[in-house]
């Protein structure tokens, strides 16, 4: 009896870890409340696309010459994010803001919230809490 019972708890735990890793995918609104960012697959990790701006503008500060025209709407901000532990994935973050792109990471907080962060050289970080939008 007692090996069915641990067979079963087992069972539950394999079957609702994949739904809990898979609970970043979604759109998100930062934390300014400026941005939406969709998350969903991109091959073996997770990718982010902003999908609305609050005011809509240009990649201005794109080092490259040839991308600082282009709408930040339909800019991948999120790369190659690939889980690390359950619910937690790092990968590269761009900020257009800067034109720089970080070693970052994100976690799922909670049901309707992610905690993101980058980092440069590992030591100078910023986190951000976003708020799931559906």
């Amino acid at each position: 009896m007692k090996a069915r019972f641990a067979f079963a708890l087992a069972a539950m735990f394999s079957l609702s870890a994949p739904a809990f890793a898979e609970d970043a995918a979604g759109t998100w609104l930062s934390q300014t409340g400026e941005t939406r960012i969709r998350i969903a697959p991109c091959g073996a990790a997770l990718c982010g696309t902003v999908v609305w701006q609050k005011t809509p503008s240009k990649d201005v500060n794109n080092p490259d010459p040839s991308k600082q025209n282009r709408p930040v709407v339909g800019i991948q901000m999120i790369s190659a994010m690939k889980q690390s532990a359950l619910g937690e994935y790092a990968g590269q973050l761009y900020n257009f803001q800067d034109g720089k792109t970080y070693t970052g990471k994100l976690k799922v907080a909670g049901p309707g919230s992610l905690s993101l962060s980058g980092c440069v050289m590992g030591v100078i970080c910023r986190s951000q809490t976003w708020t799931r939008v559906n």
